[in-house]
């Protein structure tokens, strides 16, 4: 082949390492994704940073609580029993002194005055008896230990109290423990007929 067919077809073939040149709107829309591409990435590492803070802080978190509810429990503890100290001393002071007088009433009465301490200290906790007596029974409130009947009494009233119940706030300590009026049918048809003579007898 001739040097002058060597140049047509040299010509003619494209080269292989030349590139196709992109135009402009392909350079802004490359442009445009490369900046959206690195937006992405500046906000994943700002929410990977964020959760980094979120996962410290819970840790600590964890390590702080437990040793708060261990001092608030320690601290309510030794508020309660430094409350309780007072009526200890009151006890001993009252058993020395009318242990020496040999004073039964005024030693009854130095007793009725520390249990109303004591009651008063349980009140400033939160701690209150729970009303029995003349109340209508409750299950949730009282524990009915024994069955009377006393027909001039309403039906399901506590007549009397064994043991004085108590209460936090809204929740129950221990129930009291009563004794409940239950009328027998009988007894409630002798009151009815009796409550129906009377106006008769009173219009004669």
């Amino acid at each position: 082949m001739s040097d002058e067919k060597k140049n047509k077809a040299s010509e003619q073939e494209p080269q292989k390492d030349e590139q196709p040149q992109p135009d402009a709107e392909t350079a802004d829309e490359m442009q445009a994704m490369q900046q959206e591409l690195d937006g992405v990435r500046k906000e994943k590492d700002e929410t990977f940073a964020r959760l980094q803070r979120v996962y410290a802080d819970f840790a600590n978190f964890q390590k702080r609580v437990p040793k708060q509810i261990s001092d608030a429990v320690a601290y309510e503890r030794e508020r309660l029993f430094k409350s309780l100290l007072p009526l200890v001393d009151n006890l001993e002071r009252t058993l020395k002194a009318e242990g020496s007088t040999q004073n039964v009433e005024a030693l009854i009465k130095g007793v009725g005055i520390i249990r109303d301490q004591m009651l008063g200290v349980l009140k400033t906790h939160g701690v209150e008896p729970i009303q029995a007596v003349g109340e209508k029974f409750d299950p949730e409130r009282h524990e009915a230990m024994l069955r009377k009947s006393e027909a001039d009494k309403p039906d399901d009233i506590v007549l009397e109290e064994y043991q004085k119940g108590f209460k936090l706030d809204d929740r129950i300590l221990r129930p009291s423990r009563v004794a409940v009026n239950k009328i027998q049918p009988d007894s409630k048809k002798a009151a009815s007929s009796e409550g129906t003579e009377a106006p008769k007898a009173a219009g004669k």
